[in-house]
């Protein structure tokens, strides 16, 4: 997911579609359950230029995705590291 749409076209008037697609590509995955995406519009207004929108960055993001392999099930998040500048995925159950 990441990968797929950093650098995406953004501004305040799409970022909840673009939300809504990368929810619905990551669910196409095998074994996810469950995706939910969120772009920070607070990040998103500070770097919308003059044209009116910007590129999707890492540090914009949010995401969380819950995964189930046979009995197991556990939820993972994508979220911006500020001490390591890098948007970084961890299990958090």
């Amino acid at each position: 997911m990441f990968h797929q749409f950093i650098g995406a076209p953004i501004s305040l008037d799409n970022a909840e579609l673009l939300e809504k697609a990368m929810e619905s590509c990551i669910k196409l995955q095998p074994y996810v359950i469950s995706a939910r995406v969120k772009i920070d519009r607070e990040k998103l207004k500070r770097k919308i230029s003059a044209y009116g929108y910007t590129s999707l960055d890492g540090e914009m993001l949010f995401a969380e995705v819950v995964v189930k392999v046979g009995d197991e099930v556990v939820k993972a998040v994508l979220r911006w590291n500020e001490e390591k500048k890098y948007p970084l995925m961890e299990i958090v159950d």
